[in-house]
């Protein structure tokens, strides 16, 4: 492992049980089509945990979003953790699957094309978010956004907005445009026996910490899986695994668990190591990193 990483030291105290997940498809997006008309569209779903919405795309982009719960959001083999305090702009026809990792109040924003940020110093053409955002990004959920996207309309249909709403989504594209970028996603190879490990590490990423166990759970050798790492994800096993504990992390802060029993729970000897891994990995102390909206 490469210096200055990491390795968590206490094992976890009981085996995981297999992930049973129960497949839904994707409500009806025509029935929320965003237009020139109304370039926002807002769509409200309830969904359990374990709960796999099933691959799919659509002609204009998405700003998914949970008011309560946490939800796993994989597009552009790359996967996303989004938590309350995050929100993930996926462009248009980028298929994209959602899991839900527990009970979870999804809230997703439509963008059409013809989308625009509120004209200022800074951007006085009005800029499209298209423009800004060619590919998949995490953003920070600001507490006025937070309040704002409930306000938004989430029936379904074709029905004019009125003055109220669309106030409301110029509003909320403009701070979408002021929100923070986010150094959060795990990058997913096209292997076939590399994505089965690091799917199961994104399940259980603390079951265990060496690259041989990891390697013997798809059958294969630890030299193979390392190379399959640097081939397909330019990165190292360590580095990408610590993206995952990362990920997993940001979703227990979003339960307010204290970072003593985050660090614990990924097996990390004290809060203090944890911390000092957070602050290489994002440049930023966990008590920002982590931070969530009231």
């Amino acid at each position: 492992m490469p210096a200055g990483l990491l390795t968590p030291l206490r094992p976890p105290t009981t085996p995981p049980q297999a992930v049973r997940r129960a497949s839904v498809p994707p409500i009806d997006p025509l029935a929320y089509a965003p237009s020139e008309q109304r370039p926002l569209r807002a769509k409200l779903r309830r969904l359990a945990a374990a709960t796999h919405i099933v691959p799919h795309r659509h002609p204009w982009a998405q700003v998914a979003m949970s008011s309560t719960g946490v939800i796993r959001m994989s597009a552009a083999r790359s996967t996303y953790i989004v938590p309350p305090s995050r929100a993930l702009w996926i462009p248009p026809d980028v298929e994209h699957v959602v899991t839900v990792l527990e009970d979870a109040e999804i809230r997703t924003l439509y963008v059409h094309p013809s989308a625009r940020f509120l004209a200022d110093a800074q951007a006085p053409d009005a800029a499209s978010p298209f423009e800004r955002w060619p590919a998949c990004r995490v953003l920070e959920v600001s507490p006025l956004l937070r309040e704002l996207v409930p306000h938004l309309d989430t029936a379904p249909g074709a029905q004019a907005p009125d003055e109220r709403e669309r106030c409301i989504a110029a509003l909320v594209l403009d701070e979408l445009r002021r929100a923070a970028p986010v150094r959060l996603g795990i990058d997913l190879p096209a292997d076939h026996r590399l994505r089965r490990l690091c799917e199961a590490m994104l399940d259980h990423p603390t079951r265990w910490t060496a690259l041989e166990d990891w390697a013997a759970h798809i059958g294969a050798s630890p030299r193979t899986v390392a190379r399959l790492f640097r081939s397909e994800l330019g990165s190292s096993f360590g580095q990408w695994r610590q993206q995952v504990l990362l990920a997993h992390a940001l979703a227990m802060a979003a339960r307010k668990q204290p970072m003593a029993t985050i660090a614990a729970e990924l097996g990390y000897a004290s809060a203090s190591a944890f911390s000092a891994m957070v602050r290489r990995a994002v440049g930023q102390p966990p008590s920002r990193f982590f931070a969530t909206a009231p």
